[in-house]
């Protein structure tokens, strides 16, 4: 039962359960911390394989593209991975964030607009439309921990027509 609600190996869990002295609570959240601290390792590997998501919405009023990156060509075909695409793009189009991270933006604008006006519209420090208590950042550093490999939103455009 934990396997299937972490995702995590067999002999993590039962590492995991005997650490908690059997209790799944307190496994699955001591799974989750050592994926975290996985994902953190993971965050300096190179991501170049992945996919182009597009996405359309509002009767084809809105579009968008999103390049998701990870490590290998395998990872980019999971349905997992291709949801987080999906959901990535989905959360472009109802947000129109202006780009991907602070590091992103342009040394003018770091310089005219204070940082809590511009976290905003840089999508990693939205919080992510589905699950308003998360971040697309969490939400990304979750995925790599489940998944195994780094990931990262390479690049995005979005398109509304009339503007």
């Amino acid at each position: 039962a934990l396997r299937e609600k972490s995702n995590a190996g067999v002999m993590e869990c039962k590492r995991a359960l005997q650490a908690c002295q059997g209790d799944m609570t307190k496994a699955a959240d001591l799974l989750r911390e050592q994926g975290l601290a996985t994902a953190a390792k993971k965050a300096t590997r190179v991501a170049r394989q992945g996919l182009i998501e597009p996405y359309i919405h509002a009767a084809g009023r809105i579009g968008v593209l999103v390049e998701l990156n990870c490590e290998t060509d395998f990872v980019a075909r999971l349905p997992e991975f291709k949801a987080l695409a999906h959901d990535i793009a989905m959360q472009i189009a109802a947000t129109n964030p202006q780009y991907v991270g602070m590091d992103q933006a342009p040394a003018e604008v770091l310089a005219t607009i204070p940082k809590a006006e511009l976290e905003p519209l840089c999508l990693m420090n939205q919080p992510f439309i589905r699950q308003a208590d998360i971040t697309i950042e969490k939400l990304i550093t979750e995925k790599v921990a489940t998944i195994g490999e780094n990931i990262r939103v390479g690049r995005f455009v979005r398109f509304e027509l009339g503007s």
